[in-house]
């Protein structure tokens, strides 16, 4: 049976509405038979602009590797008091060291702990609980650690289409710190005497009272 396009877009909705993770094109694509990778997406544009134009509180976003219809964020209070839950949040160790992972993957546990100075064996317990990192493989070395990596998961928690939409991290070089250090070095030389503050401000209080008796006579 061949299906107009208005057709097409009322299941790919009900498929988008009834499923519970992202769904990828070529899944849409298996169920559809019919549909090409290219006019899936175009249908979900479409569907889009329809919530948009009447002011929906819902879209179909898309996020690890497929798309999936969420609420806007601005209704999370009301939907987390209908399902008395409370709120989904990561602890600072857990967050900074999924960081890690998020940027520097694949890593061992050892490189984390370089990083982070702490050892980190319960923080990446919970964070594969959470199914937000899993194992990337075995590292070539001795003792073939443990490589990490993010999962598909991780991707769906914090609303990222893939690691490319991960924000860009400045990366430091060293003549970034010896700028720095020569502006430092500039910043706290006295310009009328030619000598650096701290040694001006080490010099006996007197000194200073004595300089503004004479500009006082």
């Amino acid at each position: 049976m061949t299906m107009d396009r208005e057709e097409r877009k009322r299941i790919i909705e009900a498929l988008l509405f009834v499923s519970d993770k992202p769904v990828s094109i070529d899944t849409l694509k298996d169920v559809l038979k019919d549909v090409e990778p290219t006019e899936v997406r175009a249908i979900i544009e479409d569907i889009n602009k329809e919530y948009s134009a009447s002011g929906r509180s819902f879209s179909v976003k898309e996020i690890a590797g497929g798309f999936q219809m969420l609420t806007d964020p601005i209704y999370s209070r009301w939907i987390s008091a209908l399902y008395k839950r409370p709120p989904d949040k990561l602890t600072g160790p857990s967050l900074e060291t999924l960081a890690i992972i998020a940027y520097k993957q694949p890593l061992t546990r050892s490189d984390i702990e370089a990083i982070r100075g702490v050892s980190v064996d319960g923080v990446l317990s919970t964070l594969e609980e959470r199914q937000l990192i899993k194992t990337k493989g075995r590292l070539d070395a001795p003792g073939r650690p443990i490589l990490y990596g993010t999962t598909a998961e991780f991707l769906q928690h914090f609303g990222l289409k893939s690691l490319e939409e991960l924000p860009k991290l400045k990366e430091f070089k060293e003549s970034d710190l010896d700028f720095v250090k020569e502006k430092e070095k500039a910043d706290i030389v006295n310009a009328e005497t030619g000598k650096l503050v701290s040694q001006e401000s080490a010099e006996p209080q007197e000194t200073a009272g004595q300089d503004h008796a004479h500009a006082q006579a």
